[in-house]
């Protein structure tokens, strides 16, 4: 393809399903650059970088940067949901890069945030115009969950790492003590993963099934085209019970970092509920915090329906370092 030599960086999105890998120029992605690859199909990710590499001509890049769907430390990234690990040397030989860097892939969400086109945002809860200097939430729910504060300061956008999908659902109802009972027999604790990702819808309608004395298999695509379709009981339930636990977790984080620069969500699970989640209660269970059920009002709510924003923030986060 002819790019040009020690102009370029790579960046990628890595998630427990896929990999979404482009070249990027500052800050912003080179046009024709993305490309997506199955992890199922390499055998780590080096070989898919490997991969992406020869697939634009052997671009030689000066910098690449990767967000990982688990926990990164000292310069290395653990997935959560797929047995990969990248350390910086594995990625610096990959790339043969001379700058490289590894950060979570909500990290990478939140320093996306301010340069998303407003057309690939959906409201679900409006608030007052906010702050661009105040604190924002980034909360994704895909193969995984987690969520990742965003702090503008003096010296520019911090973005600390979380594991918080596996923190203990917060459950008030009988209904959730018993899928709390029900997660926490096969899994060995009732995490907020385990109800608010991919696998947790699937096992949230097992539950519903379950408590019906019926048992069935559905993708969690079908379950949510279940969702929309609006004719399954069952599938209605799960709706609910995943929207407002979903509600409830948002509205715990909300308090815990007062993100009054607004709430994202962001992934796969919540694109495909967002149509859907003020149909099963999502604003009122958000805001059911008693006495700060009005202070909840401050906190505005939009879902992020571009499917490459952590492409977008990895290139904005290695511009800062490059800095």
């Amino acid at each position: 393809m002819g790019h040009p030599a020690n102009t370029y960086a790579l960046v990628a999105d890595i998630g427990g399903t896929n990999t979404r890998v482009a070249l990027a120029h500052g800050p912003k992605i080179v046009d024709g650059t993305i490309r997506r690859y199955e992890n199922a199909a390499f055998g780590g990710l080096e070989a898919v970088l490997q991969q992406f590499l020869k697939d634009e001509g052997g671009v030689d890049t000066m910098a690449a940067c990767v967000a990982v769907a688990g926990p990164v430390s000292d310069g290395c990234g653990r997935l959560t949901n797929l047995d990969w690990t990248i350390d910086e040397s594995t990625l610096a030989r990959a790339t043969k890069a001379e700058t490289v860097a590894i950060v979570n892939d909500l990290q990478a969400q939140g320093y996306a945030l301010g340069r998303i086109d407003p057309k690939n945002m959906r409201s679900i809860i409006e608030a007052p115009e906010p702050d661009p200097t105040a604190t924002k939430l980034v909360i994704g729910v895909g193969t995984g969950f987690n969520a990742a504060a965003v702090f503008e300061t003096t010296n520019g956008r911090i973005v600390p790492p979380s594991e918080c999908g596996h923190v203990n659902l917060p459950i008030k109802t009988a209904d959730e003590l018993q899928l709390s009972d029900y997660l926490a027999l096969n899994h060995g604790i009732a995490a907020v993963e385990e109800v608010l990702s991919g696998r947790g819808v699937q096992q949230t309608h097992a539950f519903v099934l379950q408590q019906a004395g019926l048992t069935q298999t559905k993708s969690t695509r079908e379950i949510i085209a279940d969702c929309v379709d609006g004719q399954d009981a069952h599938a209605q339930a799960t709706g609910v019970l995943f929207s407002t636990l979903f509600a409830r977790v948002c509205g715990n984080l909300a308090l815990t970092y007062l993100p009054f620069g607004g709430i994202y969500l962001v992934g796969g699970v919540a694109r495909a509920f967002a149509p859907l989640l003020n149909n099963f209660g999502f604003t009122e269970e958000f805001r059911d915090k008693g006495r700060f059920s009005d202070f909840l009002g401050q906190f505005g709510v939009d879902v992020i329906e571009d499917d490459y924003a952590a492409l977008t923030g990895s290139a904005a986060y290695l511009t800062n370092l490059q800095n």
